[in-house]
């Protein structure tokens, strides 16, 4: 039977549902990259690291609530701080202790933020930070780099080829997409132009490092430039934050940016997003004090759901978790085992591929390269090229029959509740996946 055949055989619920949700969802889903064919799977329930679809299935997850999940499902003592605030109220509309805990622990855990801003998501988050250097600086264009994603926003969503369908050109003008990696064209383009205010980039690389460059000299070239030029510097840690390490890739690497975007782990399994730095750049918000703003100077900051307290006691209680520190140093040794053990498997069975990454960020690219497998050397373009191919779609599928779900489609995000075990039965079916790729002529 074909890897396609027994996915469609092994989820006749998932292909029902689909079939109901494609009247009802755009396309059937209502995430871009849960979409897929011939239909999507649906889940009904998590524990630690394993998931559990519609017709009993059980997958170890990769997934990880698309990277929020370093704790796992339904932790414990998550489940039970919920409880108790679900009980005291959802919503008070007002301010409160929970908010100021959550604050307490970001900046213990992230010494660049200074002061920081809650909101409901990343995208709001990245959002927020580039108003927010536009409005220190007096100036208007953002530096984004190629391929890096930092959310839905008119500003973000765009790329090299221009704007996305839906934001105007004016919008797109104040933007700036520069090759990533390459400090030479990046100095030239600010020392050409003063109208600079930020720029905005994934530390680690695109796509939480799928796409990387020269991580540290990269990073400590930027801060060089942004710093001489008076530029504010945005790290968007939605993804990295408290997961490349307990303070993010900024501490891994010992870099200091002006501004900081959170989002994922921070509000620990709920929705939350937060933008934190230089109080003289996020105290563009504030009413009072130093920094009194007149109604046209200063940023306003309203949404509903700002710092609201379910998320706020889940976002507190996971932060304080990480920083007994075992889970960065747990979830790290796990994504190293799993990286080595599928490099070991691709050598054992002589087919072209290898898997790279940073500690529990985990990608793999059906392509051999000569990088040290942290960091990928590999051409952009033949990588994406790559993913994008059936080979790869239908090796994820595959690894779907054998119980094991990844983020994306190629993509491993591991958390601290991952076994040894649970990366061996990973192992296992990777190994399985690729030899039915290999009998469909996929390689």
């Amino acid at each position: 039977m074909s890897i396609l055949s027994t996915y469609e055989e092994s989820h006749p619920g998932s292909m029902s549902k689909f079939q109901r949700a494609q009247s009802i969802f755009p396309s059937g889903v209502t995430h871009d990259n849960r979409y897929a064919t011939p239909f999507p799977l649906y889940m009904t329930h998590g524990k630690g690291s394993k998931k559990w679809d519609v017709d009993g299935n059980e997958y170890i997850d990769y997934v990880c609530g698309h990277g929020a999940l370093i704790l796992g499902h339904s932790h414990p003592e998550i489940v039970d701080v919920v409880h108790q605030q679900m009980a005291l109220g959802t919503h008070l509309g007002a301010c409160t202790d929970q908010e100021l805990e959550w604050g307490s622990h970001v900046k213990s855990l992230v010494p660049s933020v200074e002061r920081i801003r809650f909101q409901s998501s990343g995208t709001e988050a990245t959002m927020m930070a580039m108003r927010l250097a536009r409005a220190y600086t007096g100036k208007t264009v953002v530096v984004k780099l190629q391929d890096h994603f930092h959310g839905w926003n008119d500003y973000a969503i765009s790329d090299s080829s221009g704007p996305s369908s839906g934001v105007p050109d004016v919008v797109w003008g104040s933007m700036k997409v520069l090759p990533a990696g390459d400090l030479k064209i990046l100095e030239e383009f600010i020392i050409t132009n003063d109208n600079v205010a930020a720029i905005i980039l994934e530390p680690t690389g695109a796509h939480y490092g799928q796409l990387m460059f020269n991580v540290e000299s990269y990073l400590k070239g930027v801060r060089e430039l942004t710093a001489k030029h008076g530029i504010v510097f945005i790290m968007d840690e939605v993804v990295t934050g408290f997961r490349a390490s307990s303070g993010g890739a900024q501490q891994k690497y010992g870099i200091t940016p002006d501004l900081t975007t959170f989002a994922k782990i921070i509000a620990g399994s709920l929705p939350g997003g937060a933008v934190g730095g230089k109080a003289d750049i996020v105290d563009m918000i504030s009413h009072n004090g130093k920094f009194v703003r007149n109604i046209t100077d200063r940023v306003a900051h309203p949404g509903t759901f700002n710092a609201n307290p379910l998320s706020a006691v889940a976002g507190s209680k996971c932060l304080e978790i990480i920083s007994r520190g075992e889970v960065n140093t747990i979830a790290n040794n796990m994504g190293i085992k799993l990286r080595d053990g599928i490099n070991g498997v691709f050598s054992s069975l002589e087919i072209s591929g290898h898997s790279y990454g940073i500690g529990s960020m985990v990608h793999v690219v059906l392509q051999d390269c000569d990088c040290d497998r942290e960091i990928c050397t590999g051409d952009h373009t033949r990588i994406k090229n790559t993913i994008a191919e059936e080979k790869t779609i239908q090796l994820k599928r595959s690894l779907q029959n054998h119980g094991v779900d990844v983020m994306g489609r190629n993509a491993f995000l591991v958390s601290a509740v991952h076994t040894e075990q649970d990366i061996n039965d990973t192992l296992e079916a990777f190994e399985t996946s690729l030899r039915e790729c290999r009998d469909e002529n996929l390689f």
